[in-house]
């Protein structure tokens, strides 16, 4: 069976991600710790289980999961993200390692678990932030998110170096301002000038298409700022 996996959708551009990629005949695993809304959907092309990145016992399952299936996984995109709001000098350790355990130790791990799973053709794209962009805009009270972001980026670079002779491809997108949730968290009240099903639209495209473009690149896709 070959799938798309998503995680982080539950709601936003992961939410709206799974039913585009679904929409188009792609069978699709959507993980996220809660996963009723993508269970509401009743969606034939796409299976769901409660899944936190950052939880061993939840990898665990997730690999035999594919295994029983004898799986072929396209694509994984690592949309799943932590925000705490805070600043720094009130972020205790415990928050901060928090953030890191999902966006950049859950990212790692995720792609770990897949690889096996993937051929030559695969891609994995990992969904970043532009305040991760070194000499972009920074914003107060996300030292942890926004350092986690950059971090992710980085790595990104890395693995594709690693595994340019055999693949997958590997790559990121550094969103900027898009209107979802996270975004409220980070900035009440702003507007951003793009939806979170605009955004959706993009990243099926640059994930179903893309890797035959590009290996190892960190994309910038932002028309503001933040």
């Amino acid at each position: 069976m070959d799938y798309i996996i998503v995680t982080g959708t539950s709601r936003g551009i992961g939410y709206e991600l799974c039913k585009l990629l679904a929409a188009k005949g792609n069978m699709v695993l959507a993980l996220s710790r809660n996963e009723r809304p993508i269970k509401e959907l009743g969606n034939k092309n796409i299976e769901t289980f409660p899944f936190d990145v950052s939880s061993a016992t939840d990898r665990e399952h997730l690999y035999s999961f594919l295994k029983e299936r004898n799986a072929n996984v396209i694509a994984l995109v690592n949309n799943a993200g932590k925000l705490v709001n805070k600043p720094f000098l009130e972020t205790t350790e415990a928050e901060f390692k928090s953030v890191y355990e999902v966006n950049v130790f859950g990212v790692a791990e995720m792609i770990k678990l897949v690889l096996p799973f993937m051929d030559n053709r695969g891609h994995v794209v990992t969904i970043s932030s532009m305040g991760g962009i070194q000499g972009s805009a920074k914003f107060a009270g996300l030292a942890a998110y926004s350092s986690s972001k950059g971090a992710v980026l980085t790595l990104t670079e890395l693995l594709a170096e690693e595994f340019k002779e055999t693949g997958p491809s590997f790559n990121a997108l550094a969103l900027g301002a898009v209107q979802t949730e996270m975004l409220e968290e980070a900035f009440p009240g702003y507007k951003a000038p793009v939806t979170a099903v605009e955004m959706a639209e993009y990243v099926m495209n640059f994930t179903l298409t893309d890797h035959k473009l590009y290996n190892g690149k960190i994309l910038q896709v932002s028309s503001s700022t933040p």
